[in-house]
């Protein structure tokens, strides 16, 4: 870690009649403005030096015209006093001065002060103070610094501490921030999508989703010539419902995590919810609706038919042509999903003259095609890919959001020493409109060129 070379502050000083110092109080600086220069505290400097030195040749003179009037008149002359007088208020004077630039010396070291500790707060890059993760809040939970203690016992379990602030967790830097003005256009950063970003998201309170669908409109609208009987179009519906279902997992740890709670910090973050929501995408896409699996999307989704597909089509066609698909079927296009190789080679696909046509190496390109977003998933195996209306044409609904639970009652945790960590959520999803969404495979053949 670079310490900066530490800067000497002097707070007060004792001179002698000719200038030099006889005592001074000082401290050391060691933050990070100690290297920058200070004319303004070296110029006060050396003007108290001077205002001190000069006043020391008027006392020596005062004094030498002292000694003078008693071996002349045997007494002070009025004169003499009144230059007594003088330098006792010139003295006062200096006092003054020297406090007040200490008091301003201090004030502007609580600048400083304050000024670091805002430069520290905003962190790297300046973007503010850091909004907390999974971790860090489970850490910090009454739920933890309750069951802590007892997790020592021969029987505890802590109380269900929920996940859900953790994504409405605002990245800035709090009122207190006074803003600034910066030049210039601020790109965003591309953050990766899930594809739960692309769904319609909401909130049940029951253990079972029912909604109305339309099953089959026969749409007999026309032209009715005068005394003809008007046609009848008709509609007719079903009534469809799926359970809210759980996804979770847990693992063994030793009871010494709940001491460390950096490492209890790191569990949570670097396998429990990073676990758990790999495996909501993998259900929410590919789940079977069996044995306590969502009913995905693409077990519901209309096969890719490829009726427009043409002799030198790229991979970039086939998304092209799916797309149409879905805008045939009344739907727009909201959201793309594939395997993050069929990403990789989309952004590689290059022209006859080996230029890139989609990326460039030097900039940073958000995952779209077409104008719609693209979610690279794990669940989906290279050659796959998804296109759909995901916010009209499906809804997640969170029943308990992700929570967090520690027992030392599971198995033989007892007399192992040990404590369980369980990560669970609760949710359905409701693929309201099937026909929306269009699933498929890249056909052989098909390349980036």
């Amino acid at each position: 870690m670079f310490i900066p070379q530490a800067r000497k502050i002097i707070t007060r000083g004792v001179l002698d009649w000719d200038g030099n110092v006889l005592e001074q109080d000082f401290y050391w600086y060691r933050g990070k403005l100690a290297l920058c220069d200070a004319p303004s505290g070296e110029a006060l400097r050396a003007a108290i030096r001077e205002a001190l030195t000069a006043h020391g040749a008027e006392i020596k003179a005062v004094l030498a015209k002292y000694d003078d009037d008693f071996k002349k008149f045997g007494s002070v002359q009025d004169g003499t006093k009144d230059a007594i007088a003088k330098l006792n208020a010139d003295g006062a004077k200096i006092v003054a001065d020297h406090a007040k630039a200490v008091e301003e010396k201090q004030a502007l070291d609580r600048r400083i002060l304050d000024l670091e500790q805002k430069l520290l707060a905003r962190g790297p890059g300046g973007g503010g103070s850091r909004g907390k993760n999974a971790g860090e809040l489970f850490i910090e939970s009454t739920e933890l610094k309750e069951f802590a203690p007892k997790g020592r016992s021969a029987k505890a379990t802590s109380a269900p501490f929920k996940l859900k602030t953790i994504t409405s967790i605002p990245l800035s830097g709090g009122g207190g921030i006074i803003p600034e003005y910066l030049p210039g256009v601020v790109v965003p950063n591309f953050m990766p999508l899930t594809v739960r970003d692309l769904l319609d998201v909401g909130t049940t309170e029951s253990n079972l989703i029912e909604w109305v669908r339309e099953l089959v409109f026969t749409n007999a609208a026309g032209v009715i010539s005068e005394g003809a009987l008007k046609p009848e179009s008709n509609l007719t519906y079903e009534r469809l419902n799926v359970p809210v279902e759980t996804i979770g997992h847990w693992i063994n740890a030793s009871k010494q995590v709940l001491a460390d709670f950096k490492q209890l910090a790191t569990l949570i973050n670097g396998r429990m919810t990073f676990g758990l929501k790999l495996a909501e995408e993998q259900q929410i896409l590919m789940g079977d609706g069996v044995a306590g699996n969502l009913q995905g999307i693409v077990p519901q989704a209309t096969d890719y038919s490829g009726a427009h597909a043409a002799e030198y089509d790229t991979r970039i066609d086939v998304i092209r042509h799916a797309m149409l698909q879905v805008q045939l079927a009344f739907y727009p296009t909201t959201g793309i999903v594939m395997s993050p190789t069929d990403w990789h080679s989309l952004e590689l696909t290059k022209d006859t003259l080996h230029r890139y046509i989609y990326a460039s190496p030097g900039m940073a390109t958000p995952a779209m095609l077409w104008g719609v977003p693209v979610v690279q998933s794990y669940s989906f195996e290279p050659g796959d890919f998804l296109v759909g209306a995901f916010k009209l044409a499906a809804t997640l609904f969170d029943r308990e959001e992700a929570q967090i639970l520690v027992s030392t009652e599971n198995q033989d945790n007892f007399i192992r020493n040990m404590v369980t960590i369980l990560c669970e959520e609760r949710l359905g999803l409701a693929v309201t409109r099937p026909a929306a969404f269009v699933y498929g495979s890249f056909p052989a053949g098909t390349s980036n060129t």
